[in-house]
């Protein structure tokens, strides 16, 4: 697919002709200056995705599409959730821009107890916000029909639950002796990761979620930035469970 990706509310009843209007209109015609002939994808980021071809540009903001074909792109398997501890500044949007360009399939912003950045009322909605915007927007500039899932920020319990209900749980710490690429991987299912913050995860969130049934596993020699430790490790995962190949 090469085609540029533009995000529409719903796909389910979309007929031959297709109006993309508002901000989706605005940068097809003003930003990507998207001319009669050239092909789009429409997608709902959920999955299912329009092939279309333009057939006009309409003032600032209005793109008329032809609609060829619609598909339904099935789930992946297996599902990879990264557990990503809250990172300072905009280091977060950056873990969520990069893992979602590899092709994460949900996130979960985790309060850890070493965060320096806390999401409290306001400030942590519009956080959250933020990162929801993130996936989005990258999910479009990496050209994704099914954009990665970021929930509301979890407690360490609420993580221990999510990990104890996966088919292969894994913490990235320096503690573990096994390699996370040597790691038994299921074909499918869900794969759930944990990255903590950069002071590290703390003795009694390890034996939580070990006591759920995660291992802690290192990924390499060196020591990576909690903000880009999760794309790393995605990338391997993504690698080694064929959803490269």
């Amino acid at each position: 697919m090469t085609a540029p990706v533009f995000v529409v509310d719903r796909l389910d009843r979309i007929g031959t002709e297709f109006v993309l209007d508002g901000p989706e209109g605005r940068h097809a015609v003003s930003v990507k200056r998207l001319r009669p002939g050239e092909d789009v994808v429409l997608t709902d980021g959920h999955g299912r995705w329009a092939e279309g071809v333009v057939e006009a540009a309409e003032g600032k903001d209005r793109l008329v599409v032809a609609v060829e074909s619609v598909h339904e792109e099935p789930p992946p398997a297996p599902r990879i959730t990264v557990v990503q501890a809250l990172p300072k500044g905009d280091r977060g949007e950056l873990a969520v821009e990069t893992m979602t360009e590899v092709g994460v399939d949900a996130i979960v912003p985790w309060q850890a107890s070493r965060c320096i950045t806390q999401w409290k009322g306001e400030r942590g909605l519009k956080a959250l916000g933020k990162w929801r915007a993130t996936a989005r927007e990258a999910g479009k500039q990496s050209r994704r029909v099914r954009f990665p899932e970021v929930a509301d920020a979890a407690t360490a319990k609420q993580v221990a639950a999510l990990l104890a209900r996966a088919d292969f749980a894994a913490v990235l710490h320096e503690s573990g002796d096994e390699r996370l690429a040597t790691a038994g991987l299921p074909a499918a299912g869900e794969i759930v990761l944990v990255v903590g913050p950069e002071g590290g995860v703390a003795p009694e969130e390890l034996a939580l979620f070990a006591q759920a049934g995660a291992k802690p596993y290192v990924l390499g020699p060196t020591v990576l930035r909690t903000s880009t430790a999760g794309t790393a490790a995605a990338a391997l995962l993504l690698g080694r469970t064929g959803r490269w190949s």
